[in-house]
């Protein structure tokens, strides 16, 4: 459906923008000298929100806008996505994802750059990337399986009403386009994950989103930025995808 040029191109600007504005908004509330530290967890899910809104709308004639190796493995196992171009879907949504970290450290560079002052030194990691509030690998892995669920499952389902997509509508309707408010579903969707499902481990629900940030705040030079806590890492990547995995399956079975 889409060619492997725009789908690469797709992902990667739309995955930097969603990661542009969700670091953005961690940066905000958790840097000293930000105007909007402290703002809290309301601010932090609709800034994901957002940025799902945003980077979504702008990939979806490319490549339909998946921005989440979760949604193109879950569409993959449905049998929307061809397993041929996942490879595809998901290298292009990691380097969409470190260059949207490092927008967002540019951005907030001088705020970044004052985390050297020994009295304001904290640790960065959560600014780019999940970790748990109780560090319990087991339940921290079934919240990120659960959580997916909660996201991928409905997009699967969104899919079946033609008429909310962006693109084409098939049969009697065919070259009428969708409305297109499917990605502002799935953005007020990821909101309320936030702040329903997020209180455990941050709500990766997403690898790419964790990884490539992750990876991001290993490399940039952020002083007394701290641990990237590697040994976390695989389950923002694992229980996403379990997630997706399950979706798939249940999307089949009901259809």
């Amino acid at each position: 459906m889409y060619a492997n040029g725009d789908i690469f191109i797709g992902e990667v600007i739309g995955t930097a923008i969603l990661i542009l504005f969700g670091a953005g908004v961690c940066a905000a509330v958790t840097l000293h000298h930000s105007k909007a530290r402290g703002a809290g967890w309301l601010v932090i899910a609709f800034g994901w929100g957002l940025g799902v809104l945003a980077g979504a709308y702008t990939a979806a004639p490319l490549s339909g806008g998946h921005l989440n190796p979760a949604v193109t493995v879950g569409s993959a196992v449905a049998g929307g996505t061809e397993w041929s171009k996942v490879p595809l879907y998901v290298g292009a949504q990691l380097t969409g994802a470190l260059i949207g970290a490092a927008a967002a450290w540019a951005l907030y560079y001088a705020q970044f750059a004052a985390n050297s002052e020994r009295d304001k030194a904290q640790p960065t990691v959560g600014i780019f990337a999940t970790g748990p509030e109780i560090r319990h690998p087991a339940a921290n892995l079934v919240t990120e399986i659960i959580a997916t669920v909660g996201l991928v499952l409905p997009i699967l389902f969104f899919g079946e009403n033609k008429g909310i997509a962006i693109g084409q509508v098939p049969g009697d309707r065919a070259g009428v386009y969708g409305s297109g408010i499917n990605v502002l579903l799935v953005a007020l969707l990821v909101v309320g994950i936030g702040l329903s499902l997020g209180g455990p481990t941050g709500y990766a629900i997403n690898p790419a989103r964790d990884l490539g940030p992750r990876i991001a705040h290993a490399l940039l030079p952020i002083p007394n930025k701290g641990s990237s806590d590697w040994g976390y890492a695989w389950i923002p990547v694992a229980g996403p995808l379990i997630g997706a995995v399950l979706s798939g399956l249940v999307y089949q079975a009901a259809f």
